[in-house]
Parts: C-alpha cells; structure tokens; sequence
C-alpha cells in the first residue's frame, strides 16, 4: 500500500507540517476572496464516525464540498462496521471506492489497521490517544496572531489526554517548550514525553505552568467514553480551571485556545471565551482551512496502490 496517512503530527517533517499550515492559510484567503478552487472534482471522503462530533464533521464535510468533492458520513448504526465486521475487511472494501478516509474513533489501533489495509489515504479525526487535524489548526491560528511559535511556550492546564498528547508531538515538531499542568494520574503518555525530552515539563500548579507563557490552552474534564467518571473528575480538577485570572500570570501577549465545546464553568471560567485573549472561534474556523490543506495535499497528489 502506497497511500500516504495522517494519523499522528510525527508521520510528517517540520518543514511538511509548516508548509500544510501556510496552504490553509492560502485557502483561507482563496475563500474569503469568494474563488472557486476545485482541485477534488469528482473525489469522495468517506467519513468514519464512532464518536459524536459537530466540528470534525462540518469541517471535513464542508472542505470536501468547497474543494470540489463529496464527503459520505457513516456511522457504526448505518454500515457493517457496526455488526462486527473485520476493520481490516471494511478497509479493504471502502478504499476501492472512495478516495480517501476521515475515521473518528477510540481506540488509536482501528486507525493503524484501517490504514494499513487501505487503498487511499486515512486521516486521524480523533482517537482516544491522539487529535492531530486539531492541532493543524491551533499551529496555524497561532501563526496568523503572533508569528512563528518556535522557542515560545506553551502551557497545556488539566487532562492529559489526546489533545495533550498531540501538544506534545507538536512541540516535538514546531521545537516550542510544553508546561503541563496535571494531576497526578493524569499525565500525558509517558513515550511521547519521552521522546520530547526537556521540551515537556510537568507542573501540578497551573500558575506555575502558566508563568510567561505565550499560549494557553485546555480541554474538557471528561471526554467522550468517560462519562462515569465526570464526577470523580470535576473534583479533581477544579483548580485547574483556566480563568483570566489565570491568563493574568502569562506572557502579556498571551493566546487562549479550546478545541471545544467548552463546559463554562469547568475547565474555563463563564467569561473566559470572550475574553480578548481567547482566539477560540478563530481556531475552530481554522479546522475547515487546515483540512482542506491537508485533503488537497493527499488526495490529490495521492498515488495508489
């Protein structure tokens, strides 16, 4: 199998991710010019989703649209997937008939086997371990605001969870400093802090990761699949809520992100996205930008198998 896949910011050079980031930029301003840019005439996503989402799914679906293709949504209730059949198999099917696959799921090993016996290109909208098309968007609202993120830092304030692991394959990538702050238990995965060496710190207080930081970012308490843990959690966590207060003890020309949504009132504070400092609804935009980058980059210049 030839196809190239996104599951993970690693499967890419520096200067690959960087020139991904500066394509979105130039569709984004393609779009706002109102320019028909139809590269993916005839083409089709197919959209894999075990997991509920409003952002993936737009964006991906959108960008498929405004790049001149079709997107199919499929859920676990509307094909075979659902009744047990192999991954492997849906794989194999599915990547003769489409031309590339968007696949949001639990458990990161279904992305590893889809990819490894598919046709066309498998892009990562969210496993358990890693959120990578998310990140795209964040290195590139974080480029349009303040310029290149290389040698700042970054404070990454509650779970360790997907997001928080691609931060960290991010600061591997883009070489910024990672200040996590986590309860303990609730670290980040320990291989890929690993790998990042010194570029990742843990702190248990947030004012300490905070502290001159150049962009701040968090993520809900709970996740998708850890419902019965909420309670457990927003307990724990409650003194890592990112409030202004917070933002007050970063870098004066700090940056607030969210993936979203955003639970008000748990891990953000009520007002905290309407905030001059919080550039959140420009990061959620920039999921459409960074993906169609990202779509056009594999689907057209794709050669298969």
């Amino acid at each position: 199998m030839s196809a190239r896949h996104f599951l993970s910011m690693l499967d890419y050079t520096t200067d690959e991710l960087l020139g991904l980031i500066r394509r979105a930029t130039e569709l984004k301003d393609l779009r706002d010019r109102g320019v028909l840019y139809e590269p993916l005439k005839n083409r089709v996503l197919g959209m894999i989703f075990e997991k509920a989402s409003t952002r993936t799914r737009i964006s991906f679906e959108a960008g498929m649209i405004q790049l001149g293709g079709q997107a199919i949504f499929l859920s676990p209730r509307d094909t075979q997937l659902g009744r047990g059949e192999p991954i492997a198999d849906a794989a194999r099917v599915m990547s003769r008939m489409v031309d590339a696959v968007m696949i949001r799921t639990f458990a990161h090993s279904n992305l590893i086997e889809f990819s490894e016996n598919s046709r066309v290109p498998v892009i990562n909208g969210l496993s358990d371990d890693l959120h990578p098309c998310q990140l795209l968007a964040d290195m590139q609202t974080f480029l349009e605001h303040r310029g290149s993120i290389a040698g700042k830092t970054v404070a990454w304030i509650g779970d360790g969870n997907n997001m928080c692991n691609s931060y960290i394959e991010a600061a591997i990538r883009f070489d910024f400093q990672l200040n996590v702050a986590c309860p303990e238990g609730y670290e980040p995965n320990a291989a890929l802090m690993e790998l990042a060496g010194e570029r990742v710190k843990i702190f248990r207080d947030p004012r300490e990761a905070v502290a001159g930081a150049h962009l701040v970012s968090t993520d809900v308490w709970a996740s998708m699949g850890q419902e019965d843990e909420a309670a457990a959690r927003l307990r724990l966590f409650q003194p890592y809520q990112v409030t202004r207060a917070l933002l007050d003890g970063a870098a004066a020309d700090v940056l607030f992100m969210h993936c979203l949504p955003a639970h008000r009132g748990e891990e953000i504070s009520e007002d905290l996205l309407d905030d001059t400092r919080s550039v959140a609804w420009d990061q959620a935009e920039n999921r459409l930008h960074a993906q169609k980058a990202l779509l056009e980059l594999l689907v057209e210049h794709a050669h298969y198998a």
